[in-house]
C-alpha cells in the first residue's frame, strides 16, 4: 500500500510519500480501507521534532490517529460481521495518512446515515473536542459569545452550536475569506482580526451589549485583546493557541474583573470521557446541529496540507483522501 511517512524530523517536504507493507489485524482488531484521514495542528509541530504535546514518534513514523473508511478484514476473536462497514475510530495505528490502517474493533463507531467519511473523520475527535469544551464552557442563549479562529474545526463547530442556542454571536478569523466563511456558518458578527482595529469593530457592533464569554483558539496578542472585551464576571476559556504564542491572563486583573479563565484543553486531557464525546459529536452532525467544515487534500499532497495548516491557510478540518490513481 501506499502512506505518508516521516524518515526525518524537519520541514513539510520531510512527508515522503511512498509504498510500504500493508498492516495486519491483531487480536480483537480489524483493518480499515481508509477514505478519509485527519491532520491536526499538533502533527506539523511533532513533524518538525518539536516536544510540545504528545511525546514524539519514533522514526520512520506514519501520523494520523483519526480515519473513516470501510472495513476490508478482522483479526483473531473478531466477528466477520465487521467486513464492510462504514467505520470511523480515533485510534487507528501506526496511522491513518495511509491507504489502509488497523484499529482495534471497541474504538470503532459505526458511521451515522447521511455522513460522509470527511465529516466523520472531523467529528470523531474535532468534534468530540468541541463537544467536551461547550460543557466546559456552558452557554445559554442569554450569552453574547465571541470564538476566535472562529473559521478553524473546534472553533467552527463551536460557533454553530451556540447559534443553535439562540446566543449572540462573533466569530474572528484572520483575512478576508475566512471572516467571509465565519459569515456564512452564522454568526451574527464576523470580523477580521488581522485588523488592528477589530476589537473597536467588536464595540461598536455590539452597542450597550458586552461580550459574556470568549472561547479562545488563538491565544497571544489576539487573545489577549478578546480578553479585553469582557464584561465583568464574563468567563475567558482557551481551547489551543495556534498563534503559538501562549497568553494568560493576570491573576490580579481576573479578580478586579471577577472574570473566570479555563484552560479547558488541560482539563479534557485530564478527565474527557472520549467515547461518549466521539459518539455525541457524530450524533450532532448527523442531526446537523454541527456541520464540520472540511478542507481535503489528496494522502500524496500531505506535505501541502502540513504547510497550509502552519500558514494557517486552511478552513475547517483538513483532512486527507486517497489518491485513485
Amino acid at each position: 500500500m501506499r502512506a505518508v511517512v516521516l524518515h526525518r524530523f524537519g520541514p513539510p517536504e520531510n512527508l515522503r510519500f511512498e509504498t510500504v507493507p500493508d498492516p495486519v489485524p491483531g487480536n480483537g482488531q480489524v483493518r480499515i480501507e481508509v477514505k478519509a484521514a485527519g491532520v491536526h495542528q499538533i502533527e506539523t509541530a511533532m513533524r518538525q521534532g518539536l516536544a510540545i504535546g504528545p511525546p514524539l514518534p519514533e522514526l520512520p513514523a506514519v501520523f494520523g490517529g483519526e480515519v473513516a473508511g470501510v472495513v476490508e478484514s478482522v483479526g483473531p476473536d473478531v466477528d466477520v460481521a465487521w467486513v464492510g462497514v462504514e467505520v470511523v475510530t480515533a485510534h487507528s495505528t501506526p496511522g491513518g495518512y495511509a491507504e489502509r490502517t488497523v484499529a482495534d474493533v471497541s474504538s470503532l463507531h459505526r458511521i451515522p446515515a447521511g455522513l460522509d467519511h470527511g465529516a466523520a473523520v472531523a467529528m470523531v475527535v474535532t468534534g468530540a473536542t468541541a463537544v467536551g469544551l461547550l460543557d466546559i464552557v456552558a452557554l445559554t442563549r442569554d450569552d453574547v459569545v465571541l470564538v476566535t479562529s472562529a473559521a478553524g474545526g473546534v472553533g467552527g463547530l463551536v460557533l454553530q452550536f451556540a447559534r443553535h442556542l439562540g446566543a449572540t454571536v462573533v466569530g474572528a478569523a484572520g483575512g478576508p475569506a475566512k471572516t467571509a466563511a465565519v459569515r456564512e456558518l452564522g454568526a451574527d458578527l464576523a470580523v477580521d482580526y488581522n485588523r488592528p482595529d477589530w476589537p473597536d469593530t467588536v464595540r461598536t457592533a455590539l452597542g450597550g451589549r458586552r461580550v459574556t464569554a470568549v472561547v479562545d483558539g488563538v491565544e497571544g496578542e489576539k487573545g489577549r485583546a478578546a480578553f479585553g472585551l469582557l464584561a465583568e464576571g464574563g468567563r475567558y476559556v482557551s481551547i489551543g493557541a495556534s498563534s503559538r504564542e501562549e497568553f494568560r491572563p493576570d491573576e490580579e486583573e481576573l479578580k478586579d474583573r471577577k472574570v473566570s479563565f479555563t484552560d479547558a484543553l488541560a482539563l479534557l486531557l485530564e478527565g474527557q470521557d472520549a467515547p461518549t464525546d466521539e459518539a455525541r459529536a457524530l450524533t450532532a452532525a448527523a442531526e446537523g446541529i454541527m456541520v464540520p467544515s472540511v478542507q481535503s487534500f489528496l494522502l500524496s499532497q500531505a506535505a501541502a496540507a502540513h504547510a497550509a495548516l502552519e500558514t494557517r491557510a486552511t478552513t475547517g478540518k483538513v483532512v486527507l483522501i486517497p489518491d485513485t490513481d
